[in-house]
Parts: structure tokens; C-alpha cells; sequence
């Protein structure tokens, strides 16, 4: 540690560090545009120039280490001067259209300014102007704005590992751009919108809906992934207008998925359910709520005494903690033991020795310093992005990892050891017998069978083998494939034989906390059986079950054939139309409060950004006052926090299945690789324009 002073102000920091991140730890104010605290050093701004004694001229703060005895002025003549000559230069060609610009009122360029740019211009001739260039659906530009701080192109080599913007040009005829007109594609794109400090890169679908400062903040929580990103959401007359990342270094960091960035456009759909609709006589009618609730709760009675074996519930592990809890307290008071969320598994082989816990076994942080990580039939890039963008860090700190998929995909970082077999079974098997041989703990009876052992398994088994902190995840392609059981036992056996800690990867926000929640069968059929059985009534809770289900015609084919299906949902659908009898309109994440359950295991509350509009209702009232209507006890609940308290911390992550018997033979029937696209995996991201424009939402997109 080394003792410096700026502004006469004596600051402790550590020796080698930039001289502004020191400033900004004693909350010491310096201008900057270029630099960054999550990105390289460019220095190329200048804005930052600060007096160092003893230097001939001012020095730039971010790319300045500090020394022991060093005395700074940020606001010398000297400084200023020099600050002062950088943004007169910054505003030569920037166009005076902040009236119109989407960034006034929070732009870097306009605050500075107010401190450290003249009210004329000494600068008579004519300024440049920049073509706007076409980057997608999602962000929109304004390139004469541009002040080449290049954020965004460090952005994008150094967070989302695409380099898809780039400098061309030198001096005031530089410009940024695409290579070869290509579209920004990354799935992190949206963060480049926050990292500009001007105006070039803004939102396309906020453009010019709203200002800054009419808008008011709501913290919340990530709706669709299991990252548990926590987000902000900004709101004018009770709408919705953007998200943007809040900053949790433990969970996100400052970036957000576009995902999460974007997906609030279907809050405020065109196909929002607003009203309680029953259907009688084969039509639908719209009722208030106490007909529609009077109504439901007499066909579940009636459905739960006569046919309480072949009555299925069903939710979406998007749903809240508290919506889970109550929606099993509710199906189990009434003798309904069919419950599930697993909607996308389609082997469930494994549920009889006992239900796993889907978990991250390492914090998010952590996930940057494991030595060897082997991926299991998961494209993480697109499946958990945030997660994905912690193990590409790992990866840039000389940490191997490898992949064992059915078909090859485009991950952002090199892999040491890719495995490419629409057979992940056989490959599994192949890296477990190398394992098992290095070992020496061949007592199973397959493993003495002759398994041919390709050289790339051998060496994936002796990388995991020597891994001082190595780990196995499995990701959404090994969980929806048919043989998922057998997968899961190959990789406890792998991690066993080699010490590495094994995860199987939550893919939905509230995974784990559906299996919190206890919203899986212990006696009960799994979601499959109920699909396929002769399941006479379903209550779903904020599922579409022909999208949501990895087999969606069998979904539809079984709602069409009960006799009573009741749907907790927040759009309408012809398709819902045809087959429910009860549609209850319920609230989205931004209408309503409530828990979600990260894949880590952390909980994370959020509250109400916006008032629900017309008749729409939070679940959890909806299925309190159902429980009250079919007078059964424990639901008076006023507040969702007495929900909360009700549910159980109790996880059972770490079922081992790794001593079960298993064959060495092929995988009967290779089912084709089946891959759900980011923005088709729930109901929100489905009816968000901007992401549905985007060639990610093309199930087939690599």
C-alpha cells in the first residue's frame, strides 16, 4: 500500500493502481468517456488529463499508475486547462440535437459540457456528418454523435467475445462500424446501449417514448433465466418503457442479457388477457371476478373428488416462489398429488430413486476460477449467457474447457477438447472408461466391457483428472434428451472417479425454487405421464403447454381431450381458446411482488414496479382467495412475505445415482437434437417484437 495525495487530500491505495479508480474509491471526481472500470484502458479521450507534480504535462488519470509520495490536481489551472481544450475538441462536429436526443438527461457528454465546455464555439466551419449504420432490432444509431471513446468495440472483444464493431479511419474521418454490414447479433448486445456515454447507440424500441427524467426506477429480478440478473426497471404512467442492468458484482456484474433487456415489450401486448373469461355452452363469456373464481372453484371440487388421480397441475418454473408454494399447498389439501414444472424433460427414468435438485455447486464468481470445466449437451452461450460470460472469463485466464454436445456450436471462446456425437451417451461412456482406467476403479460391470476410447475422451478424462477445482455441468440439450438418466449417472460417475464437483445447470428463473417449493411429484405423476395418461382435468399456471413442452403437439393433443382445463395466464391465445375452459388473467413480474430463487441458490425479492391493468390479478391473490372458496385452512395469508415465510430452505441437490446398475449398450433410439431458441422459451420473450426480429429467435440459429 502506497500514500498518495490529490487535491490535498491524503488517499491510501494500492501501489500499481490507475490513478482514477484510486479518485473514484475516495470519491474524488474526474471527467472521463473512454475509460471503463469493466473494460481495457484505451486512453484515447484525454478528458481524464489531471496534474501530477513533477510530470512536464498533464497526465490521463486512467492509464496513470500510482506511486508512493505522488501529489495530483484534478482541478489545477493546469488541469482544467487541459480538460477544458479536450472537450472543445470533443464538440467540434457533435451536433447540437440534444432536444431531440434520447440520451439528454443522462448523457455524459451533456454533464461534462456543463462544467468544462465554453457557451461558443470557436469553430466556424462545417461540421462532419456520419451515416447511420443498421445494427438490428435492438439498438439504433446516431453516428455523428460518436465521440470514439470505443466502448463498444472494446465491448464486444473483451465481454460478449464477438468483435462485431470496429474502427475504420484515423482523426476526425474515423468511424465505427460493422464488418461488412453485418447485423449486432450478440446476445449481450444491449449493454453497448449503456456503456455509450453519448447518444450514438440508443435503444430502438424506447426510441422517443419517453425522457430520462419522467421516468422512475423499480428494482427487480431477471424473469427468465436462472442467472437471477438483477435488473431496473423504468416506468412512466404506469408503464413499463426499458430495463437496464443494476449493478451486483456477486450476480451479474453491470451487464444484463438482451433477454432481460428486452422482453418487457410483451408486458404491454397486444394478446394481454385483461378480463376473467369462462367458457359455457361452447362459449366464451366475460365475467367479473367473483363468477369466474366461483366457477373455477366449483369444477375443481367437483374434478378433485371424482378424478383426483387423473387431475394434473402444471406450472412454469418462471412462476414465483410464493405462486409455486401456494399452488401445491392448494393441489395437495385437495388430494392432488400430480404436480410438476419440469416441462421440457422427457425422461424422468430417475424420479423413482428420487427427485434432483437442478443447482449451480458454485457461486458466480467462482465459476471464473474453476481450472477445468467439461459442458454436458449444453450451448451456454445462448441457454444462461451470464453464466456463460463468467466461464469465457475463466477461459481468458488460461482455464480449459470442453464440451461433449450432439452437434458443434459457436461458443465465444476457444474450447480445449470438443466432442461432437449425436450421441452424448456413448461419448459420456468413452471419457468415464479412460477415467476409470487412469483410476483403476473399473468395478462395474460395463466398464469391464470392450469400450473403445477415442484419444480426444482420453484426454478430456485426464485434464478433469488433474483439475485442481474442475466441474461437470449439464446443460438444457442433456436434459431434454431422451436418455437424460443415463447421461446423469455417466457424469456422477465421471465427477466421482475424477473429484470434480458436478451441476446440473436450472435453466428457468425459478427452478430451483419450484423444487424449493416442493412443486414436484412425490407420489404423483411426472409432467410426461400426465400428458400422455388419461388426465380428465389440468390447472396451468403461466404456461402456453403447446410451446412450453419439449413435446408441444402431446401437450395440445391432452388439454383438447380433458374435460376441464383451467389456465392461470397472462395472454390470451386462440389456441388457449379451443381447449381451456377458465382463463384467469394473472400478473407479469413487473405487476406483482414476489421470490425468485437463482441458480446459486440465493433468493431475491422484488416488488411491484407497475399497477396491473383492468381486472388483471397477482397469481398468489388468485390462488389464495381459490383456497378460501374451496374452505381449506392456511390460506388467510394479507401479505406475500407470509407466503414466503411458509417455504422451506430445504434442497436435496445431492442425490447420488452414481451406483446404479447401468448397460454399456448403445442408446436404443437417437432422437434428432433438439434446440430451443433464446427468445422462444416463455410466453414474454415469445411476444417481444424487437427480440422476435432477431436471428436468434430462430429455433435453428447457431
Amino acid at each position: 500500500m502506497v500514500k498518495i495525495e490529490i487535491n490535498d487530500q491524503v488517499v491510501e491505495a494500492r501501489e500499481g493502481d490507475m490513478l482514477i479508480d484510486v479518485a473514484d474509491n475516495a470519491q474524488i471526481s474526474i471527467p472521463r468517456f473512454c475509460y471503463h472500470k469493466k473494460l481495457s484502458i484505451a486512453a484515447s479521450c484525454r478528458m481524464c488529463l489531471v496534474e501530477v507534480e513533477g510530470a512536464p504535462k498533464a497526465l490521463p488519470a486512467c492509464a496513470t499508475p500510482v506511486t508512493d509520495g505522488m501529489k495530483v490536481h484534478t482541478k489545477s489551472k493546469k488541469a482544467v486547462a487541459a480538460q477544458k481544450s479536450v472537450m472543445e475538441f470533443l464538440l467540434i462536429n457533435h451536433p447540437l440535437d440534444c432536444p431531440i436526443c434520447d440520451q439528454g438527461g443522462e448523457c455524459e457528454l451533456q454533464d461534462v459540457a456543463m462544467t468544462y465546455g465554453d457557451d461558443v464555439s470557436r469553430y466556424s466551419e462545417t461540421k462532419r456528418v456520419v451515416s447511420n449504420k443498421h445494427l438490428g432490432s435492438l439498438i439504433h444509431t446516431d453516428m455523428t454523435r460518436c465521440i470514439h471513446c470505443t466502448r463498444c468495440v472494446r465491448f464486444g472483444q473483451e465481454v460478449a467475445g464477438m468483435m462485431e464493431l470496429g474502427a475504420t479511419g484515423r482523426s476526425e474521418w474515423m468511424e465505427i462500424g460493422t464488418y461488412i454490414e453485418k447485423s449486432v447479433t450478440s446476445e449481450l448486445s444491449g449493454n453497448m446501449i449503456d456503456l455509450c456515454p453519448v447518444g450514438a447507440l440508443t435503444s430502438k424500441p424506447f426510441r422517443y417514448s419517453a425522457r430520462p427524467w419522467e421516468l422512475t426506477a423499480h428494482h427487480s429480478i431477471s424473469p427468465h433465466d436462472s442467472i437471477g440478473s438483477n435488473l431496473t426497471l423504468h416506468v412512466k404512467n404506469n408503464r413499463v418503457k426499458r430495463v437496464v442492468p443494476a449493478e451486483n458484482e456477486a450476480i451479474n456484474e453491470v451487464w444484463i442479457s438482451d433477454r432481460d433487456r428486452y422482453s418487457y415489450e410483451s408486458i404491454h401486448s397486444e394478446d394481454r388477457l385483461k378480463f376473467p373469461m369462462i367458457k359455457k355452452n361452447g362459449q366464451w363469456q366475460r365475467v367479473d371476478w367473483e363468477d369466474a373464481l366461483a366457477f373455477t372453484a366449483e369444477k375443481i371440487a367437483h374434478y378433485a373428488k371424482s378424478e383426483s388421480t387423473n387431475f394434473g397441475v402444471l406450472a412454469s418454473p418462471n412462476a414465483t416462489l410464493e405462486e409455486l408454494h401456494l399452488l401445491q399447498k392448494l393441489a395437495r389439501r385437495l388430494g392432488i398429488e400430480n404436480l410438476d414444472c419440469r416441462l421440457r424433460q422427457q425422461d424422468f427414468s430417475l424420479d423413482a430413486a428420487g427427485i434432483l435438485a437442478p443447482k449451480l455447486n458454485h457461486s458466480l464468481p467462482e465459476v471464473e476460477s474453476l481450472s477445468d470445466v467439461l459442458l454436458v449437451g449444453s450451448y451456454l452461450r445462448k441457454e444462461l449467457p451470464m453464466l456463460n460470460h463468467r466461464l469465457r472469463k475463466a477461459q481468458l485466464n488460461s482455464k480449459h474447457i470442453s464440451v461433449i454436445n450432439p452437434v458443434e456450436f459457436d461458443f465465444n471462446y476457444r474450447l480445449t477438447h470438443s466432442l461432437i456425437d449425436n450421441d452424448l451417451v456413448q461419448n459420456l461412456m468413452g471419457v468415464v472408461k479412460a477415467a476409470s482406467e487412469l483410476t483403476g476403479k473399473n468395478d462395474q460391470a460395463w466398464l469391464k466391457k470392450s469400450i473403445k476410447v477415442s484419444p480426444e475422451q482420453a484426454a478430456v478424462a485426464k485434464d478433469l483428472m488433474a483439475a485442481k477445482n474442475g466441474a461437470i455441468m449439464l446443460g438444457q440439450i442433456a436434459q431434454m434428451d431422451t436418455h437424460y438418466s443415463r447421461i446423469l449417472i455417466l457424469s456422477q460417475q465421471l465427477a466421482e472417479l475424477t473429484g470434480v464437483t458436478l451441476s446440473v445447470l436450472p435453466m428457468s428463473a425459478n427452478e430451483v425454487g419450484a423444487h424449493m417449493a416442493k412443486f414436484v411429484p412425490s407420489k404423483g405423476k411426472n409432467a410426461r405421464q400426465m400428458i400422455s395418461g388419461n388426465t380428465k382435468a389440468f390447472i396451468n399456471l403461466a404456461i402456453e403447454p403447446e410451446q412450453d413442452f419439449q413435446e408441444g403437439d402431446l401437450a395440445l393433443k391432452a388439454m383438447k381431450k380433458a374435460d376441464c382445463v383451467i389456465n392461470l395466464t397472462a395472454f390470451d391465445s386462440d389456441v388457449q381458446r379451443e381447449y381451456a375452459d377458465v382463463l384467469l388473467p394473472i400478473a407479469t413480474f413487473a405487476e406483482t411482488a414476489g421470490t425468485f430463487v437463482n441458480a446459486c441458490g440465493k433468493k431475491q425479492a422484488f416488488k411491484m414496479a407497475i399497477e396491473p391493468a383492468d381486472e388483471i390479478k397477482p397469481a398468489w391473490k388468485v390462488l389464495r382467495v381459490l383456497g378460501n372458496l374451496l374452505e381449506l385452512d392456511g390460506f388467510d395469508y394479507v401479505h406475500s412475505n407470509e407466503v414466503f415465510a411458509e417455504v422451506g430452505s430445504a434442497l436435496e441437490s445431492t442425490l447420488v445415482f452414481a451406483d446404479m446398475p447401468l448397460d454399456a449398450e448403445a442408446a436404443e433410439t437417437l432422437m434428432p437434437t433438439q434446440l430451443i431458441s433464446m427468445y422462444q422459451v416463455d410466453a414474454l420473450v415469445r411476444r417481444a417484437k424487437s427480440l422476435q426480429a432477431t436471428p436468434d429467435a430462430n429455433v435453428n440459429a447457431r
